[in-house]
């Protein structure tokens, strides 16, 4: 078979979930919607809520000219993936990029590492569709609020002595065998005490999980009267991160979206964390988290395995959650990524007068890592150098060209294109002068552990 042109257009699906924005509001929508797609016209009342981009079988990206999948195209030639790529991850795409659109809370939720996600698979391939780990990263698009990872336990502590409905649901003698705990552990490092952080981190958390459904509506009713009444000197003034405004905000929010549920009374448990454009956090696998507003863009290992355990009307598995999860705690700066300059792309000279950017989000795992370029004004333009494996780039503002050789396409908002390995990529921005041309690249490559190199 002729080797193919390592440039394709793809034609990407979007998935209508009922937490996802409304019709125009949804960035998912409309880039779905810059792409041709027999049948779809984007209707004002419909939540959408993910555009997918990759090979995933659940909603596999499609070649726009010739109607194929794109898992389609790899399989058939390894040397679009590379084969070292192949060789490693199979004859598909070892990431899944998504862009998300966020209008309403999605579940409490962690996803298993790997010899987890095989076992659950094995054991209910309905709600573990397959057998993959799903390690992920969240750029943010708009201003993002998530929870992720659970708080310093300082923080905790204060939040159990202060939230009266937190503790009546916890309970009396756990709450004071957590406070006492942490206090004498304070500033100790050592393998006993974080042992004994974690196991009282986690008796205090499945006590919230394990509470009749009787006891949490109970405890709803006296939460969202204070968080009402009290306004900012709600959960003791809240803490240094989250004030106590805050608290009652997202209490309030999340019981008129949900009504008396676990998720309400785990967000305590859990750093609060706001995403400007352009600034991320990474997940490891087993991490606990909620995202809550805004649009994103997400990477992550090609899995759809999703443990529940509130904020949802979703299948739950609390018991796998509890017994999953690490009981890492940490400030929430140490959740952010910190990115980096991309040194494998070359700026012209109109685009670094104009301060455009090419930065790196690299997270520490194999199957991906993700460039974001911003290109100002007209004819800025940028070479990308060879990558020894595949990647997927999505515009997500402006307009510009994308070349391959002598293979030149237009390219705007939301505009999708596969690149193939070994391809030279050149991005070219065209608008005025105070345009910008916003563009994310996820990609894969594999070590070489024979000489520490990229193959």
């Amino acid at each position: 078979m002729p080797m193919q042109v390592p440039l394709m257009r793809l034609q990407c699906g979007v998935n209508s979930y009922a937490w996802g924005k409304k019709g125009h509001n949804s960035a998912a929508a409309k880039f779905a919607a810059a792409t041709p797609t027999e049948g779809f016209e984007i209707r004002q009342e419909e939540p959408y809520a993910e555009l997918w981009m990759g090979t995933h079988p659940s909603n596999p990206s499609k070649d726009l000219k010739t109607g194929r999948t794109l898992l389609d195209h790899v399989e058939d030639n390894n040397a679009l993936l590379s084969h070292a790529v192949a060789a490693r991850y199979g004859k598909k795409l070892p990431f899944l990029f998504k862009v998300l659109s966020i209008n309403k809370a999605l579940s409490i939720q962690a996803h298993p590492n790997k010899k987890l996600a095989e076992q659950l698979h094995a054991r209910d391939p309905k709600n573990y569709p397959d057998d993959n780990h799903k390690p992920e990263m969240t750029i943010a698009i708009t201003p993002f609020e998530a929870l992720c990872g659970f708080r310093p336990l300082q923080e905790i502590s204060h939040l159990l002595q202060n939230v009266a409905a937190l503790r009546q649901l916890v309970g009396e003698d756990t709450v004071k065998e957590f406070v006492e705990t942490v206090k004498k552990n304070e500033g100790q490092e050592s393998e006993e005490a974080t042992a004994q952080n974690k196991k009282v981190l986690r008796k205090a958390f499945a006590a919230v999980m394990s509470a009749s459904e009787d006891a949490v509506a109970a405890a709803t009713e006296k939460l969202v009267a204070d968080a009402s009444s009290q306004g900012s000197s709600f959960a003791g003034n809240g803490v240094s991160t989250t004030s106590g405004s805050t608290f009652a905000e997202l209490v309030t929010r999340l019981h008129k979206e949900f009504g008396a549920d676990y998720g309400l009374f785990v967000l305590f448990f859990l750093n609060y964390i706001t995403l400007q454009p352009g600034e991320a956090m990474f997940l490891q696998a087993d991490d606990i988290h909620a995202y809550l507003s805004g649009d994103c863009v997400e990477c992550m290992a090609a899995s759809d395995n999703v443990v529940r355990a509130g904020l949802t009307p979703k299948f739950k598995d609390v018991t796998t959650l509890v017994d999953m999860l690490t009981y890492s705690y940490a400030p929430i700066e140490e959740q952010k990524m910190h990115p980096v300059d991309y040194p494998y792309a070359t700026l012209n000279r109109t685009a670094y007068s104009s301060g455009s950017q090419v930065t790196l989000y690299d997270p520490p795992i194999d199957e991906f890592a993700v460039v974001r370029t911003l290109l100002r004004g007209d004819k800025a333009k940028v070479t990308f150098e060879q990558l020894s494996g595949p990647s997927i780039i999505i515009c997500t503002a402006g307009k510009g060209k994308i070349s391959v050789g002598p293979t030149v396409e237009e390219i705007k908002e939301g505009y999708v294109y596969f690149v193939g390995a070994t391809a030279e990529v050149v991005l070219e921005s065209e608008g005025g002068e105070d345009d910008e041309f916003i563009t994310f690249k996820a990609f894969c490559e594999v070590e070489d552990h024979s000489n520490g190199e990229k193959l």
